[in-house]
């Protein structure tokens, strides 16, 4: 039961972190998006929670997306008089995403997946071996 046990709970993980990178697939290509009008805001950061959560049925805690939330820091200025969103000073609002920070949380978010999937690749190969000796 442990094995599967570890089954579940990397599913869970690679489930909670492909949600994760979706979220931050939406971050990045809406990093220049401003508002249409003046006096509209742009794209807002989205962040993902997480919670653990008790498998009833097995008895475990499972990692699982709580919410997806909006970062409230605030948005950057520029200066771009010409630009159709601009207010009377001649700023833009533009999003409060970085690229920086969203390519270092998908790093860890790609790392983090990829452990659950060593997690259920060597849960595999011992699910293999274990059928084999129980077969000779």
């Amino acid at each position: 039961m442990d094995l599967m046990n570890a089954l579940n709970l990397s599913t869970a993980g690679m489930k909670a972190q492909g949600t994760r990178l979706r979220v931050i697939a939406e971050n990045l290509a809406n990093t220049d998006s401003t508002a249409a009008m003046p006096g509209d805001l742009p794209y807002r950061r989205k962040v993902v929670l997480f919670a653990n959560t008790l498998n009833k049925a097995l008895g475990i805690d499972t990692v699982n997306v709580k919410k997806v939330d909006v970062d409230r820091s605030d948005f950057q200025r520029k200066f771009d008089p010409g630009h159709p969103s601009a207010d009377t000073e001649g700023y833009v609002l533009m999003p409060n995403v970085n690229g920086l920070v969203e390519s270092m949380d998908m790093r860890e978010a790609q790392r983090s997946y990829e452990a659950n999937l060593g997690v259920i690749d060597a849960t595999r190969t011992m699910l293999t071996k274990t059928i084999d000796l129980l077969r000779n």
